[in-house]
């Protein structure tokens, strides 16, 4: 030993000379509650940001936050790790930041992606001063209903055929539940309704959904219905019908090419109505049973039938109904449009719609103040008594305006209304590409998360495009290639949205997940919709599921999916739910996936660290202070034994981990059987196409009595 060294006063460069090999994988810090307290912070308040590192293992470590460099205190310890603290005063900007460790002549960086040569400025942690999203939605278990497809509660409500002309042909009624949509199904319908969703209720608690989303809802046409004829109203084709009344109207009535025979029950004010408090009915139910339920709102464009535009002519004449701006230049709706060609005669104006589609004319807020504020009082409306929806899906949103800075000024002013009338209601957005303008706190609460969930999940267990028109061998299995994409695409959320983004595996744009695992490049005008159903494999689903209700979010179901329902995309992703044929396989190991969600809080708010990259294999760990859950997937086709260092979790290392959910080829189990934890270390053997759960519960540590006065001490020093 140099104690000549030492006597000189060399004694910190002796010790970081003996310092043991800077640990990096025990490295972590994230925005979740386990690193930031509060964790949704509120402006002009402080902040304290924890950064975790192995035991004694580091000299110091530096907060560095738009461009100042902050040393941090250790503030406590553990068996394992130490945890360096730094108090951040806030103002109301968004602030940025990331990490310096350093040990002896050894340093390194720390940003979203973890230990890095270098930091880069798309991977800061952000914090967003008042940024909150509803606690209710942070990890909920989502179920989407295609309401026409879903249950037919109330055969008196449903849409006839001949009842009206749509796009050149005539509505027609479905007789067989079970049979295909067709190529052109839009003004198909199979009888799906709000009283079917009631009638469903046991079994959406039984699945253990905890938030409906719905599919459009109001007065339309369509059976998809994001063509909007009426946002005042639910479709009373999928609410009630009390009334007949209204005459049928002969073809020759009108000149309109697009017109036909229209019986008036969805103009009629008494079907409206009880199509409303039908809605206030499914609200309430949801609620007492513990749910939430968001609605689709479409504000891009509407529909031509809609009662401002009539191209159709179906509210001309209609008490209570101005003229329709494709009817008089004159009426009180001309500037909810961008008409063209509208000084020629006869009066037979082109109009701008979304994608160039006539039958969904584009909303000119720009042009109408009016038309603006209708809107932001819809927004409030619905999620307001005696409505009381929990919130907003918001359809092709960052179209909507003209301009860009329109539709951020638009968006602010929607979030107002919406949140000003209910505070703990969610708005999420369609959207594709970087949604990072729009998640600011001051817009959108959150997004489908495509690019951060459904893509690089089903490229990476599938190697197919989500719509399946694309198939991969590159991306099948390539888990570099998986994190690359999450850690990109994740970097743009605040951990607010992050935790609620909607996860799903499929929905009515896309085909449905499980017919991906068949690896068929097509749609059903190309193959047919027999092939969606043929090869298809259960294992990989089950494996999509297992990260699903592992991810940071919400999950989220689109109907069917649970029961086995396949499908190539729109329209044949919209096929009915099939009840008495379900896989009640498949809807078992749901049920169990969700349950291990729902009861372990890692799941919902806890911190992601990966864990796992190789062929065809990721494994990652969900945790909080004193939970940890590891989950692996092996999509190869063989068993892999693999030996993984888990006390950088915060595991004991000397324990043991249970298993909570193992899925493979032969089905799934639920049964507890434990791992030993050895030196840190754990062994898996995984089966071919599988995933599992293990998890680890420390009892909660007490804290180090010396740190209670680091900080003090710490202050003093400076």
């Amino acid at each position: 030993m140099n104690f000549e060294r030492f006597l000189r006063g060399e004694q910190h460069q002796y010790i970081s000379s003996m310092r043991p090999i800077l640990s990096k994988k025990a490295l972590f810090s994230d925005t979740t509650e386990n690193f930031i307290s509060p964790a949704e912070p509120a402006p002009y308040s402080e902040v304290t940001i924890t950064f975790r590192a192995k035991k004694n293992n580091l000299d110091r470590v530096f907060f560095i936050c738009q461009g100042q460099k902050n040393l941090m205190f250790k503030a406590s310890s553990d068996s394992l790790f130490d945890y360096y603290e730094h108090r951040q005063q806030l103002d109301n900007e968004k602030i940025t930041y990331y990490f310096e460790a350093q040990s002896g002549k050894a340093r390194c960086y720390y940003d979203s992606r973890g230990v890095v040569k270098q930091p880069e400025e798309h991977y800061y942690f952000s914090i967003i001063p008042g940024f909150s999203t509803p606690a209710w939605a942070k990890g909920a278990v989502m179920y989407q209903i295609y309401v026409d497809r879903f249950c037919n509660g109330d055969p008196t409500n449903d849409v006839l055929t001949g009842e009206y002309h749509y796009i050149g042909d005539k509505s027609r009624k479905v007789e067989d539940w079970y049979a295909y949509p067709a190529q052109m199904d839009v003004r198909n319908f199979y009888g799906g309704d709000l009283q079917g969703v009631l009638d469903k209720m046991d079994y959406l608690q039984d699945l253990g959904i905890d938030v409906i989303y719905f599919n459009p809802l109001f007065v339309s046409p369509s059976n998809h219905k994001y063509d909007i004829q009426d946002y005042d109203y639910i479709d009373p084709h999928v609410g009630k019908i009390v009334s007949e009344e209204g005459e049928l109207l002969p073809d020759w009535q009108h000149e309109n090419r697009f017109a036909g025979r229209y019986i008036n029950r969805v103009t009629n004010k008494e079907n409206l109505e009880a199509s409303n408090q039908l809605f206030i009915k499914v609200v309430e139910e949801a609620h007492r049973r513990g749910m939430r339920v968001i609605i689709d709102g479409v504000f891009n464009h509407c529909g031509s039938f809609n009662k401002w535009l009539d191209r159709e002519r179906i509210y001309e004449g209609r008490e209570g109904y101005a003229k329709g701006a494709f009817i008089d230049r004159d009426s009180p709706y001309h500037d909810y449009f961008m008409f063209h060609d509208e000084y020629r005669f006869p009066y037979n104006p082109t109009y701008d719609g979304w994608w160039g589609h006539d039958t969904l004319p584009k909303l000119n807020y720009e042009g109408s103040r009016e038309l603006y504020e209708y809107i932001m009082r819809v927004a409030a409306k619905w999620v307001s008594p005696p409505f009381n929806a929990d919130g907003w899906r918001l359809d092709v949103a960052a179209d909507l305006g003209h301009s860009p800075d329109f539709n951020h000024r638009f968006w602010r002013d929607f979030r107002r209304s919406v949140k000003s009338a209910n505070p703990n209601a969610i708005i999420l957005a369609e959207h594709y590409g970087d949604p990072s303008s729009w998640l600011q706190g001051d817009q959108w609460d959150t997004v489908m998360n495509y690019d951060a969930f459904m893509e690089p999940v089903t490229w990476f267990l599938t190697g197919m495009q989500k719509h399946s028109d694309d198939y991969r061998q590159d991306l099948l299995g390539n888990a570099e290639s998986f994190w690359g994409a999450m850690g990109y695409h994740s970097a743009c959320f605040a951990t607010p949205s992050i935790q609620v983004a909607m996860n799903e595996l499929s929905n009515h744009d896309h085909s449905r997940f499980l017919t991906r695992t068949n690896k068929k490049v097509g749609r059903m005008n190309t193959l047919g919709p027999d092939a969606a159903n043929q090869g298809v494999n259960k294992a990989v689903m089950r494996e999509a599921v297992l990260i699903q209700m592992t991810w940071p979010g919400a999950p989220t179901i689109y109907y069917g999916d649970e029961a086995g329902l396949c499908g190539f995309t729109d329209p044949d992703n919209r096929r009915t739910y099939p009840w008495g044929r379900e896989d009640q396989e498949l809807i078992a190991y749901h049920k169990a996936a969700i349950k291990v969600h729902k009861e372990n809080q890692e799941f919902k708010t806890g911190s992601i660290k990966w864990m796992l990259t190789d062929y065809n294999m990721i494994g990652y760990a969900r945790f909080t202070r004193d939970n940890h859950s590891l989950i692996l997937i092996n999509n190869n086709d063989h068993e892999m034994t693999k030996e993984l260092s888990v006390w950088e979790l915060g595991i004991p290392k000397e324990a043991e981990m249970t298993r909570l959910l193992l899925t493979g080829n032969d089905g799934f189990y639920t049964d507890p059987v434990k791992y030993v934890v050895e030196a840190g270390k754990i062994t898996v053997t995984l089966p071919p196409v599988s995933g599992i759960i293990l998890q680890h519960r420390n009892e909660p540590v007490k804290r180090s009595e010396e740190m209670k006065s680091n900080r003090k001490n710490f202050l003093q020093f400076l």
